[in-house]
Order: structure tokens, then C-alpha cells, then sequence
């Protein structure tokens, strides 16, 4: 069923507590999420889905393994969005070579990629994250599984572009670096434009969604440019082969018809800055759980502390030497924050949980669940209903949603 007019009908994949639909609907009324899909694999209890459809309701939203939803059950829609996890996203051919290629069970790549091929009406445009290792992985073949995504695209019918964003460089309260990439299928204006381009890197530092969003300087060398060549099972096979080589993407670029120019780029920003002390909550809004025990400070200041120590391996008996840097003890307030983790969440000592001392009080604490969602952009209390350590999980999987915001904004204006 078509949309209304102007409506820019969304599909929402792996949507955990749904950070690219709030970003892309501050963005713009013209964001109109059709469908979304949340499943959490070896667990009966479906937290994530749960906010989900707290926030946004039950309508059009899929709890269910997306590898075993029919693509003629997921709405016709112009954009696709989601966050994936990194994965091996290697190929190999089937038995029978004229039956194709076949990926990795249980990659979500190809679950977007089943979606893509099979779709009669695919989608006009993509808007996908991952962790930005997506484009050195694996150590043996650097760049590899990026390569393999970008020729399944181009072979779809897609061009993209891509950036490597750290949200703190563009006045965002968090130092979160993660890949995002646009593809823009051949049937609209905009890849029309792109390939009509005599420098197509023009796109990506000037001309392009990416570039109106986030600025960036221009460097004084050429992009680096190669061709992606061979069928997907070939490109998994022989890319980049070989150990110690670098990946020869760097952290922006676009892809068209196989083609590739890339090049590392800094970004540009003079605006104002969100720091971490910017999104604390007052000393008398802080349960008392989130203080630290005083006893237990010494325990967190070795375990953030720079260690060079003799350690044995309770396995195997064998001795060996550990050694790793020092992290600063208590994280500082006048600067954006740290990468929120997966485990930041309870009570007990560790390494990487963010530790601040109160304002008011001076106080060790641990951040709470609406400051973690606030170091993402979340409204305050999006998670609420589950546990706070399932709420910090969230936070340490979502994405910064002023990124989302920013391209949004942009690409409801080209469309």
C-alpha cells in the first residue's frame, strides 16, 4: 500500500529500543515507520522488544527471528534502516554453482541482504551503522567483509557512501565512533546525481547527504581508487589476502557500480559542545544505590589503575606477564564522555564502568540510567520498566541519535 504524499515510508531492523526511528522522527514529520523487527536470540524474555513497543506501540512491529520472516510479510517501504551486528560475513558457492552463493547461518547481513534481493519494489534508500572495525575486519583480510557488503550493493543496484562519525567531534556528549552508510538505489534522483558526477569524491566532501550533515576537511591528495572485481565468493576468497596488510578503506568513501574512492578525512565543527558534567542529574536526583561504597574505592582505583604484574592462568597453571595502561580515575566532566559499554551496568568494581564524583557533594558514583540515555540523546526514562542493568545493556548497544537526527534532516530534504 503506498504512503501518503511526501511520506518516506521506514522499515526498521535489529531496532533494539528503536534509536534510528526517534532520531529520524526528530528529524522530520516525513519519517513514517512502517515496520520494525527486534529479536533477542537464547532469551525468552524480550526486554528490548518490550521498550519498544512501550514507547512506540505494537503496531507494525515483528518479535520474531527476522531469518524466519517471509520477506512478502515486511511491507513495501522506501527506506531500510538498521544497526547489524559485526559479524563474518564471508561467502562460499553452494554445491550446485549455478544455484549461487550462500552466506554464514545466522548473519544478519544476509537477512538485509534477502530482504534487498527479493523485494519486487526494493527499497530507494538504506541507512545502516555498524562498529567501525566493519572496515579492517577480519585480521586476515583486511577490508574484506566491507568489500563483500559494497559489491552485494552495487550488484543490487545500490550506490553508498559511507563515514566513519565520532559523535563528541560534532558537539555530542559522548566519544562514540561507528560507521554509517547510505545507499541509494539506481531508480532515484539522487544516484542519478552521484553518477553524473565527473569526481564522484566530490559527493562525499562537498556535494553529498553525509557532507551537508557533517562537515569535513578536504584533503590535499587524491582518494585512493580501486575496483572491486570477482563474484562475492571470489571477493571473500582473495581480498585484500594475505596477514599484516591494511585495509584500503579509510573512514570515508563512496561506491559506485564496484568502483571505490576513499580517503581519511577530519571532521569540521565550530559549534557548541555537550560535555559530561551537561547531562548529570542534580546530587538529590541520584538514588543512593548509584554511590559507591567507600570501602570499595581502592578496588575500583586498581582495577582503572596501570597494572604490570605476574598473573597465573587458573587453567593451566602457566605464568604470565600482564600488563595494560591507566584510565583516568574519576572520568572527567569537562570533556564529552567515554563509550558507554554493554556492561556498564551494577554495582560491582570494574575497569571500564564510568565512575564521577558528584558536583555538590564530591562523592564517587556510577551513572544512572537516564544519564546513560543521555549520553545517547535518548529522552530521559526511554527504557524505563526493565531492569537498570538491562537499561545500561541497551545504552551500550544503541547509537548517539543526534547522528541520526543530522543525516535524517538532510536526506528528507533530497528526497
Amino acid at each position: 500500500m503506498p504512503g501518503k504524499k511526501g511520506e518516506i515510508r521506514t522499515i526498521e531492523l535489529f531496532a533494539g529500543v528503536g534509536g534510528f526511528r526517534i532520531g529520524l522522527e526528530r528529524s522530520s514529520g516525513r519519517f513514517h515507520t512502517v515496520w520494525s523487527n527486534q529479536w533477542e536470540p537464547s532469551t525468552k524474555k524480550q526486554d528490548a522488544s518490550f521498550v519498544y513497543t512501550s514507547r512506540f506501540g505494537t503496531a507494525g512491529h515483528c518479535n520474531e527471528d527476522i531469518a524466519k520472516v517471509p520477506t512478502a510479510e515486511i511491507p513495501d517501504h522506501d527506506l531500510l534502516v538498521g544497526g547489524f551486528p559485526c559479524q563474518d560475513y564471508s561467502v562460499a558457492r553452494t554445491l550446485n554453482k549455478a544455484a549461487g552463493l550462500e552466506g554464514k547461518k545466522g548473519v544478519l547481513w544476509w537477512e538485509i541482504h534477502r530482504i534487498l534481493k527479493e523485494k519486487e519494489h526494493k527499497p530507494k534508500y538504506l541507512f545502516l551503522e555498524n562498529v567501525d572495525r566493519l572496515l579492517k575486519s577480519p585480521a586476515t583480510q583486511r577490508g574484506r567483509d566491507f568489500a563483500i557488503m559494497l559489491a552485494s550493493l552495487a550488484d543490487l543496484g545500490y550506490v553508498v557512501e559511507w563515514r566513519v562519525i565520532n559523535a563528541a567531534d560534532h558537539g555530542m556528549p559522548q566519544r562514540r565512533r561507528r560507521v554509517f552508510f547510505l545507499g541509494y538505489h539506481k531508480s532515484t534522483p539522487i544516484y542519478k546525481k552521484v553518477t553524473a558526477l565527473k569526481d564522484p569524491f566530490e559527493w562525499v566532501l562537498e556535494k553529498g547527504v553525509m557532507a551537508e550533515a557533517f562537515r569535513v576537511s578536504v584533503p590535499e591528495s587524491a582518494p585512493d581508487t580501486f575496483v572491486l572485481e570477482g563474484d562475492l565468493a571470489d571477493l571473500s576468497a582473495n581480498f585484500n589476502k594475505g596477514t599484516g596488510k591494511k585495509s584500503p578503506f579509510r573512514n570515508s568513501g563512496i561506491m559506485i557500480d564496484r568502483k571505490v574512492y576513499t580517503h581519511d578525512v577530519d571532521a569540521m565543527y565550530d559549534g557548541p559542545a555537550t560535555l559530561l558534567r551537561d547531562i548529570l542529574l542534580p546530587a538529590g536526583s541520584v538514588p543512593r544505590s548509584f554511590y559507591i561504597d567507600p570501602d570499595s574505592i581502592e578496588q575500583w582505583q586498581y582495577l582503572k589503575g596501570g597494572k604490570s604484574e605476574r598473573r597465573i592462568n587458573k587453567a593451566s597453571g602457566i605464568a604470565y606477564n600482564y600488563a595494560e595502561g591507566a584510565m583516568v580515575f574519576p572520568d572527567p566532566l569537562d570533556r564529552p564522555s567515554r563509550t558507554i559499554i554493554t556492561g556498564e551496568g551494577g554495582a560491582a568494581p570494574s575497569r571500564f564502568k564510568h565512575v564521577i564524583k558528584q558536583p555538590g557533594n564530591n562523592k564517587y558514583r556510577r551513572l544512572t540510567p537516564i544519564e546513560l540515555e543521555r549520553l545517547n540523546m535518548f529522552p530521559d526514562d526511554h527504557t524505563a520498566g526493565v531492569s537498570d542493568i538491562k537499561r545500561a545493556f541497551f545504552m551500550g548497544n544503541a547509537l548517539v541519535v543526534g547522528v541520526i537526527e543530522r543525516v535524517g534532516k538532510v536526506l528528507a530534504e533530497r528526497i
